[in-house]
């Protein structure tokens, strides 16, 4: 018997028979065409990409009777994907000017925006990866004939066992024979994840090498809430497993229910949830959940989809789609985060050798005016059409603000002559993402409106610890005391301006980081949409003062071992069926 550890994003306990899906990618040959023949390829790609959408259409519809009209969404953003107009006039460049076939610059094109997705630093965008596989599969198969799997032989009761999965293959699954899925690879935020939680499907991602372990037939046991898969039980575990799973499967549909409550404590105090999003179509989830807004925009996307920069039109209409979609809820939009990719350091004549500390965010911006002017035009734009709050990455220092807020000023009069409406009012904040930041909140309380602590970057920068590196992903902690003390400080320069602090960095949710956030002062957390009822629950279920206890506690411990050994004893016994499912950080 083995337990193997993964990143539990769909509740739930399966025993069952592995499938193991084979379903690797073929390779597309490169083969020229003459310039009479440039007319037909494109012929053939316009026809494929047709097909593709119109199928992806069928795929949507199905799964909004199936999982729910806002998480179906997710297909509909795959079919704007695919209709992109950068995306096709990429391809359409490369059949012309390469002369090559349309598969093999489908294939080309889909690989580059893979790879610059894979590059990103933040796994918002690494988990986004395997919709762009599925999109691009979809295509080749109307282009040179379906890629066969093995799907077709899935037999009842079947554990699906894979690399990866796509968003399209998870929703198209007999549920009548896949009773549960685990993957290498993934993610809480992909869309694939987000499927297998609409359909109620017991999923574990991020498994590593989980697929080359087993064959079909093996016997394991999915315990989606805790991450776990144990392969090869015996008699005794599985009856143990089982009998649990009666309690936590009633306990689910409390969860489910709790995306409609209200996140009041026990003492009475009202914390604000929201979502953290990358595309506009991720706006209906985070409602589906129970998120009452936006608090984190991530715009990267517009700059990695296509080969150019995007145009201020480009820019507003998707923020225009999400002010839309959000019905008046609250959207905070936080300017461009790029050059400590991969992606953007290749494009650069001069690649910086450490570019985590280099010219990136705010810097970035700051040196690239026409660049950001463009989004900041946009921001303001949307603006008039509802509650929308602009946010800074990565400030360092007071002249980074003032420089920002000087140039919107100049924008603001050039859209007022230009007869362009926009909110004169917009209130511009910044993340609180390395510690001169946190040093230096009193100082910039004084002229920002808000701030919003970022610890992905907090952590990273204040512990030295490349998050990506999994070399040293155990010394990635966001529970440390001296973390903790930084967001206290910035939570106090706060108070004393009355500047408001939320927290949208991966930690908020949590519910041990959380808990502790809670007890620190924080009283907005902006969350990816899954994770949304996980924080409404732990909220409903302690008070701000037992919080408050344990915070003042754990900042007194000198380790984050003994922060988070401390906190999860607490919690457990608070909360402790909520526990199990919320997925919490492991110490």
């Amino acid at each position: 018997m083995e337990r193997i550890s993964g990143i539990g994003v769909s509740p739930g306990i399966v025993v069952g028979r592995v499938f193991v899906l084979d379903d690797e990618s073929r390779r597309i040959p490169r083969r020229s065409i003459k310039p009479e023949d440039i007319d037909r390829q494109l012929a053939r790609l316009e026809e494929a990409v047709e097909l593709s959408a119109c199928e992806l259409e069928r795929v949507r519809e199905q799964a909004e009777q199936d999982i729910g009209r806002e998480a179906a969404q997710i297909f509909g953003f795959h079919v704007s994907m695919l209709r992109d107009k950068v995306l096709m006039e990429g391809i359409q460049k490369l059949v012309r000017e390469e002369l090559i076939t349309a598969e093999h610059a489908v294939d080309t094109v889909f690989q580059q925006w893979a790879d610059r997705f894979r590059a990103m630093p933040d796994s918002a965008f690494t988990t986004k990866v395997n919709d762009i596989t599925d999109l691009s599969s979809r295509v080749l198969a109307h282009l040179i004939g379906e890629h066969g799997t093995s799907l077709e032989e899935i037999e009842d009761g079947a554990i699906v066992v894979a690399a990866e999965l796509t968003p399209s293959q998870t929703v198209g699954f007999d549920r009548d024979k896949v009773i549960a899925i685990a993957t290498d690879f993934g993610g809480r935020t992909s869309h694939t994840s987000i499927v297998a939680r609409a359909l109620s499907i017991p999923a574990v991602v991020g498994l590593g090498s989980l697929c080359n372990r087993l064959s079909d037939g093996d016997v394991i046991i999915i315990d989606g809430g805790r991450g776990m898969v144990i392969i090869d039980p015996d008699d005794d575990t599985i009856e143990h497993y089982l009998s649990e799973e009666v309690v936590r499967g009633e306990h689910q549909m409390t969860l489910r229910e709790m995306a409609k409550l209200e996140p009041i404590t026990t003492d009475g105090v009202e914390i604000q949830v929201l979502g953290n999003i990358e595309f506009a179509e991720e706006v209906g989830p985070v409602l589906e959940f129970g998120g009452e807004g936006v608090g984190l925009y991530r715009t990267e996307f517009l700059y990695l989809a296509g080969e150019r920069e995007p145009t201020e039109e480009e820019h507003f209409a998707a923020y225009k789609e999400c002010v839309e979609r959000l019905g008046g809820k609250p959207l905070t939009i936080r300017t461009m985060d790029l050059g400590a990719d991969k992606y953007t350091q290749a494009q650069s004549r001069n690649p910086e050798r450490n570019p985590a500390l280099g010219l990136r965010s705010i810097r970035y911006c700051l040196k690239n005016l026409p660049l950001f002017k463009r989004q900041l035009r946009a921001i303001l734009r949307a603006s008039a059409l509802g509650p929308v709050k602009l946010m800074l990455p990565l400030v360092t220092s007071i002249d980074e603000v003032r420089q920002s807020k000087h140039l919107i000023n100049d924008i603001m009069e050039d859209l007022a002559e230009e007869g362009v409406a926009f909110d004169r009012d917009l209130q511009i904040g910044i993340m609180i993402e390395v510690p001169a930041a946190a040093l230096m909140a009193s100082n910039f309380a004084r002229e920002v409106d808000f701030f919003s602590v970022g610890t992905n970057d907090l952590v990273q920068y204040t512990l030295a610890v490349d998050r990506t590196n999994e070399k040293v992903a155990d010394v990635f902690a966001p529970a440390h005391p001296a973390v903790l003390k930084l967001v206290r400080d910035v939570v106090r320069a706060g108070r004393r301006r009355e500047v408001p602090i939320s927290c949208c960095g991966e930690a908020a949710g949590d519910i041990e980081f959380a808990a502790l956030l809670m007890g620190l002062g924080v009283r907005t957390l902006s969350v990816s949409p899954g994770n949304v009822p996980g924080i409404k629950r732990l909220i409903r279920s302690i008070s701000i003062a037992r919080c408050e206890r344990l915070a003042k506690k754990a900042i007194s411990f000198d380790s984050d071992t003994q922060v988070s050994m401390y906190v999860r004893d607490r919690l457990r016994k608070i909360l402790p069926e909520a526990y199990d499912n919320v997925g919490s950080r492991r110490g």
